[in-house]
């Protein structure tokens, strides 16, 4: 029997609501299947059971905020079933009575029992992006070393990006359980530490707390250190922006500061009681100065990069810095395709798909891909091989909530065009919304960017590493051009630009395949021949 431990892995999240259960008490569940939604600050997550089981006791009602490093719900391994009975727990009244109740480390692994029963085990988890184990990359702290909350502990690389582990509390390292370069698995211990705050109040119960005197009552601390609540996130906050906590005014249970607490007070036009107590002997010359100018000017707002802006932003340098991109760009008389669309929008919409030019220009990249394999590839790390991919994923960028996203369809060439719309339009209502799953943002070979939606024409678009290829599709316009009789006419040209990796696709290869496209696209019955 243990607690499925929700964690903090590094990507900023410290808490999240539970939105619904997908199981219940004393359901019988499998492998990896899902249990709860939680809403981080990213996007909806789907939690997966660890191991098959049956789930003794769900910690938290739907609506409620569960704090990382706590108990969510308990699962009792089915081979246990006939052997163990568990005392029913009580059920915390929040994360913080969880997480102080039932230490994370000794459910979800072996806790490294002492004496003084104090050290706690630091769990790898998959918290439902489909990590499973990752590399060790670098310790940023050796065994015995002092660390404080939300201190860098360890880089891991995932099969996603570089991932920094901090410090879920205060302590001291006495166990680092993978060397670098190790790989570590999801639901073990990563490393082991004594919390400092199991320490204080064994010292505090052996002496009688002194009496305040009027020397040391000071309004900014008490005898007992009451801690003001708030996850290691928001206290990163108010430390990057200079501010106090206790100035802050907690919206959450038990005066809880919460992320968007923060934010209001940064918000607020009058600066806090402190800064204008030390500012009081110079506000005189600094009002003068500053009379004239407007309050905006006044400030410099910060604002850190994290989440999904920060995976985009280490993933575009990687790219930019390391693949020599390849640009080649060209116009597409999209006049026919666009009169075949409307007579086939309305057989669509009757069998309730809603038809736009995407499904099209994503068959005609399949198609041509079929003729010019070297597109849909990867090359290995040491660029000493390419692997030629069996299926055609075509990721689409979209502009969602939680930041830039590239969810893919898998295996256009095997779909209709009914089909990859159907498709399209559920990864962009999912992307908008946050609710994209990873599987379909894994796997992708080739990317598609539509920055014609905003209005652009051409772009140098950056290649979504590993693929080796990616299309900007620009706006459509109506522009004159000269038809077979030399008399100019109007047409509906879009325009595209293509980056591809100069280290295995040459000039001549991506102007042959971009022919190829274009001839399917500006002829689009000819697709007929092609389909399988």
């Amino acid at each position: 029997m243990s607690d499925f431990i929700l964690p903090d892995i590094g990507e900023g999240i410290v808490e999240c609501e539970l939105v619904k259960w997908l199981v219940s008490e004393g359901d019988i569940i499998e492998e990896d299947q899902p249990v709860a939604e939680v809403m981080t600050d990213k996007a909806l997550v789907e939690i997966p059971a660890p191991y098959k089981g049956r789930v003794a006791r769900l910690y938290y009602e739907e609506g409620d905020i569960a704090k990382v490093h706590a108990p969510l719900f308990e699962l009792v391994e089915e081979s246990d079933n006939d052997e163990q009975t568990a005392e029913p727990q009580p059920k915390p009244a929040d994360a913080d009575t969880a997480a102080s109740n039932i230490p994370a480390a000794q459910h979800a692994s072996g806790t490294n029992n002492t004496a003084d029963d104090v050290t706690e085990d630091f769990i790898l988890p998959d918290i439902g992006e489909g990590i499973v184990e990752c590399e060790v990359v670098e310790w940023r702290v050796a065994e015995g070393d002092e660390i404080e909350e939300d201190q860098p502990v360890v880089d891991v690389m995932t099969d996603k990006a570089m991932v920094e582990i901090t410090a879920p509390k205060a302590g001291r390292i006495t166990k680092l359980y993978h060397d670098q370069q190790a790989m570590a698995r999801v639901h073990s211990p990563l490393f082991a530490f004594i919390p400092r705050d199991r320490e204080e109040p064994a010292e505090a119960g052996s002496k009688p707390a002194p009496e305040p005197t009027p020397t040391t009552a000071k309004p900014v601390s008490t005898g007992n250190r009451q801690r003001i609540p708030a996850s290691p996130a928001v206290r990163r906050l108010v430390r990057e922006h200079d501010l106090n906590l206790p100035d802050i005014d907690g919206s959450g249970k038990d005066g809880r500061v919460l992320k968007a607490d923060v934010l209001a007070h940064l918000d607020k036009p009058s600066a806090p009681a402190q800064d204008q107590q030390r500012t009081s002997d110079s506000q005189p010359a600094r009002s003068g100065r500053a009379r004239g100018m407007p309050e905006r000017e006044q400030e410099i707002r910060i604002e850190p990069i994290k989440g999904m802006k920060a995976a985009m932003a280490r993933s575009m340098v990687a790219s930019a810095t390391t693949i020599p991109h390849f640009i080649y760009s060209e116009d597409i008389d999209v006049t026919d395709l666009l009169k075949l669309r409307e007579q086939l929008k309305p057989e669509a919409e009757a069998r309730g798909s809603r038809l736009t030019l995407m499904p099209f220009i994503m068959k005609a990249i399949a198609l041509a891909v079929q003729e010019f394999p070297v597109l849909n590839s990867r090359v290995n790390e040491d660029v000493t091989e390419i692997h030629y991919l069996p299926n055609c994923n075509i990721g689409m960028a979209v502009d969602g909530k939680a930041g830039l996203m590239v969810p893919n369809v898998k295996s256009v060439e095997s779909l209709t065009l009914l089909g990859i719309a159907d498709e399209v339009a559920r990864l962009t209502e999912a992307a908008r919304s946050g609710r994209v799953r990873q599987q379909d943002l894994k796997g992708g070979t080739i990317t598609i960017s539509n920055i014609g939606a905003l209005g652009g024409t051409y772009a140098s678009p950056i290649i979504n590493a590993p693929e080796v290829a990616i299309v900007a599709l620009g706006r459509t316009q109506k522009l004159p051009r000269f038809d077979a009789n030399g008399q100019v006419v109007e047409r509906a040209i879009m325009t595209v630009s293509w980056a591809g990796d100069h280290r295995i696709i040459d000039g001549g290869t991506i102007a042959r395949f971009c022919n190829r496209w274009k001839g399917y696209l500006e002829s689009p019955q000819s697709m007929l021949l092609h389909l399988g």
